[in-house]
């Protein structure tokens, strides 16, 4: 198991609880993409697909400003050197926790992609 990368997850667990958009994006490469169901519900015209740091930013940013509760709590991390994968459960206060899966590749030190899988 690589433990630079999961040393990546848990940055990336903390910088998001904080809702740390800047320790958050420092973690990506500049040309790192983004694929989430929540992008196709909410961005349908993106088809749950965004690329680059600018397009990070701004969905992120929605988020953190819409959802000022939101939290994930791991469950497990899971990491080689090329990826790692992430379960988790999202609390927003008022929504039901939503049970999570992400994959985040990772290369040299940097997220280079990231894909969320939930119900």
């Amino acid at each position: 198991m690589s433990t630079a990368n999961k040393d990546i997850a848990r940055l990336w667990f903390e910088a998001f609880n904080a809702h740390d958009l800047e320790a958050l994006l420092s973690l990506y490469a500049h040309d790192a993409q983004h694929f989430s169901p929540k992008l196709k519900v909410r961005q349908p015209e993106t088809n749950g697909l965004i690329k680059g740091k600018a397009a990070l930013r701004s969905w992120w940013k929605e988020a953190f400003d819409r959802l000022p509760t939101l939290n994930y709590e791991v469950l497990k991390l899971t990491a080689d050197d090329e990826q790692v994968f992430m379960e988790y459960v999202r609390h927003v206060q008022g929504d039901e926790d939503l049970r999570v899966g992400e994959v985040l590749e990772i290369r040299d030190g940097l997220i280079v992609a990231s894909r969320v899988y939930h119900g």
